[in-house]
């Protein structure tokens, strides 16, 4: 999904041997910045050991070489050549061709890969680095929803091909994210067990290649759309592929479970698709919760973690030879506290709905929607999780539970059931260049075998 950070770059960390995904060579996983209290990177590393809207910047590099060549000097260059970073992919934008963007990036995107890729040929790194573009899955359909029907999206069809060419052309890969959740988020009638690898939801026979999930079925319909307009060998990474936890009805620790063990299995196995029988290149979304993401799409994305913010696991993973997920260590919390409604409080007091707007403006409530996690509490516990929500964010200050006549703070705890009222850990969260600043140092912790894969 649609990602953003506070210095539009989100690093895609391929997983090697030694590191979290045990001898599964290939596998990635999303690692976003959009957070409001961000684990330091060097926790995030240790993590990893043992166990912004991207697309604004296309308009700049769109229009200016020298833009772009600063671009990769800065975010490229400087960490190939002074910290020894293999960086595989620089990918320009994200899912800019989505239908609600109304073609808003339609005619820029091209040029911006242009002049990236003019940068990366000026700085010597052409044949190292490879310029690519996160594509949604919407930029090809099926009128016929069999694979083998499969093409581009008939409106953005000839800029598609001219993308594809150009990707072709400089030995780079077709990027593509694809969401069995999001399938089945826009639509109430998609059956659910094909979303998954278990095998039990009704195959799909495409003249004799059958297919049992949907993300099988999504990639080989990008395949023949490939191999359509004369691109059927180009390669295909899958940028993203995850299930979120909460913020929506489907969106729960179990389907999350089930969907990224199935999904990590056959990664294991080195199972591909009826068309592409060999490995898949992909990327698991995503390493760690964002909880100041943008939530246009949906409340789910600020979920889609493997890990919590503090970087404890949701649930575990097998990850081969008996490993699993590992929780990050050092994290530190703030003091056990939180910001409630206070008992003496009206819930008729006039101030309580702007309130609890303000708090669930400036915080993360959505886990208060219909069919999430907190999506049970009555109204009393609905406005303490969002005055708690907000005085968390704020880092526990003492002014940020000053709503009048309204809130508390207290140190029992208030969570319900599986409702966890949150507390936050200690981060430098002071600013956007502190968090630019740590961002960008990422690069610097990380150690050689690892690669990474830059989001503009």
């Amino acid at each position: 999904m649609l990602s953003k950070s506070v210095v539009a770059v989100s690093f895609l960390i391929i997983l090697l041997y030694g590191n979290l995904f045990i001898e599964v060579e290939g596998i990635g996983v999303n690692w976003g910045s959009q957070a409001s209290h961000p684990l330091p990177p060097a926790t995030v590393v240790r993590l990893l050991r043992h166990g912004r809207n991207p697309n604004d910047l296309l308009a700049p590099i769109a229009g200016s070489v020298a833009v772009a060549e600063r671009w990769v000097s800065q975010n490229v260059s400087a960490h190939v050549s002074s910290n020894g970073v293999d960086i595989r992919y620089v990918a320009v934008g994200n899912e800019p061709f989505l239908k609600a963007f109304n073609g808003t990036f339609e005619g820029i995107t091209l040029p911006a890969l242009q002049n990236i890729q003019s940068a990366l040929i000026k700085a010597g790194l052409a044949s190292q680095v490879k310029v690519t573009v996160p594509l949604n899955a919407d930029v090809y359909e099926s009128a016929s929803n069999l694979p083998s029907d499969g093409d581009f999206r008939a409106e953005i069809r000839d800029l598609m091909i001219s993308i594809v060419k150009f990707l072709s052309d400089n030995q780079a890969p077709f990027t593509i994210n694809i969401y069995p959740f999001i399938s089945l988020y826009n639509d109430p009638h998609f059956p659910v067990e094909f979303a998954f690898f278990d095998g039990t939801g009704s195959p799909v026979n495409d003249n004799g290649r059958i297919y049992d999930n949907v993300l099988d079925a999504n990639y080989d319909t990008l395949v023949w759309s490939l191999q359509k307009n004369g691109f059927g060998n180009m390669s295909i990474i899958v940028g993203e592929v995850g299930w979120p936890t909460d913020g929506d009805k489907n969106a729960n620790m179990q389907y999350a479970r089930r969907y990224n063990q199935g999904f990590m299995n056959r990664q294991k196995a080195g199972r591909g698709t009826p068309m592409r029988p060999g490995p898949m290149d992909a990327y698991l979304f995503s390493l760690i919760d964002e909880d100041a993401k943008s939530i246009q799409p949906g409340n789910f994305e600020r979920h889609w973690g493997i890990f919590y913010i503090d970087g404890q696991p949701k649930y575990q993973l097998s990850l081969g030879n008996g490993n699993g997920l590992v929780p990050a260590k050092g994290v530190r919390h703030m003091a056990k506290k939180w910001c409630v409604l206070a008992p003496s409080a009206n819930l008729q007091d006039p101030q309580l709905g702007p309130s609890v707007s303000y708090a669930c403006d400036h915080a993360d409530c959505t886990s208060l929607g219909y069919g999430s996690s907190c999506g049970n509490l009555n109204l009393a516990q609905n406005v303490s999780y969002a005055f708690n929500s907000y005085y968390q964010v704020s880092d526990q200050l003492d002014s940020a539970c000053k709503f009048p006549g309204l809130s508390v703070i207290t140190t029992n705890d208030p969570s319900v059931g599986s409702c966890k009222f949150k507390i936050m850990i200690k981060s430098d969260s002071s600013g956007g260049e502190a968090s630019a600043r740590m961002t960008r140092s990422v690069a610097v912790l990380l150690l050689l075998s690892v690669c990474l894969y830059i989001v503009l």
